[in-house]
């Protein structure tokens, strides 16, 4: 009888020291940050690719991401090389080559195709929105934390997200993006066939994010990230005065 109450304590216990082990969704989130740009200092290429209107679109640009601070700069095509986007904390604007004063704009503006342009950014989930966990689910063959986030401020790229968070790699694998009234409007799928050696240890960096409409399922964006490299950026980078000149 003992022997039988005992073990009864022990199934008992089994809920909550699983609990216990689970990571908290601030955790997860930052870690998954990291695969995703928010660091120190980096530079990337990132060369956008989509179809609109029946016609194929190509933009490349070069970013330098330090933390939350970004900046942006096209490379290609010609008509819009040295165009430039920057985004210091949540306030971001266009710079056009020739034009004395910068347009204030909002993340959520889009960029090319379902591409917006907070997601050039370095990601910043952490800090941006409020998380929740609420169960686990595989995907892709990969168990997942499934996240609800909530935005803490109105100046971010999206209002509501559905992320998965890979548990073994701790890298976001797919996200459902909502507008404030909780519809689904688009998704994205990530890959992550980079890598970059963060102090002693090699972390996974992703190497594409695939954005697809919600509606219109064969309309897809996709940002192919290469030439990853750590930088140790000042601050005169993501100034908006010397970028003026």
């Amino acid at each position: 009888m003992r022997r039988w109450l005992f073990l009864c304590g022990l199934l008992a216990l089994v809920p909550a020291l699983r609990s216990a082990a689970q990571l908290a969704p601030e955790t997860i989130l930052e870690q998954s940050d990291r695969a995703r740009g928010k660091l120190p200092g980096l530079v990337w290429q990132v060369e956008m690719t989509s179809v609109e209107g029946g016609k194929p679109r190509t933009q490349t640009l070069q970013v330098k991401a330090r933390g939350q601070d970004v900046l942006a700069t096209f490379l290609s095509p010609p008509r819009v090389k040295n165009q430039k986007l920057l985004m210091v904390g949540r306030n971001m604007w266009f710079i056009k080559p020739n034009v004395s004063k910068p347009v204030p704009i909002s993340p959520r503006q889009k960029l090319m195709g379902q591409a917006a342009n907070g997601d050039i950014a370095s990601t910043n989930y952490s800090g941006d929105y409020a998380g929740e966990l609420i169960g686990d689910e595989e995907i892709n063959g990969e168990m997942c934390y499934v996240l609800d986030l909530s935005a803490t401020d109105k100046n971010v790229t999206y209002d509501k997200i559905r992320y998965w968070v890979s548990k073994g790699r701790l890298v976001g694998v797919k996200a459902d993006f909502f507008t404030v009234s909780g519809k689904k409007f688009k998704t994205a799928e990530f890959e992550y066939g980079n890598s970059l050696a963060v102090q002693e240890d090699v972390i996974p960096f992703i190497s594409q994010m695939r954005i697809q409409d919600a509606i219109r399922p064969d309309e897809v964006t996709t940002l192919s990230y290469s030439a990853i490299e750590p930088q140790d950026l000042p601050d005169s980078t993501f100034k908006l005065n010397l970028l003026m000149r």
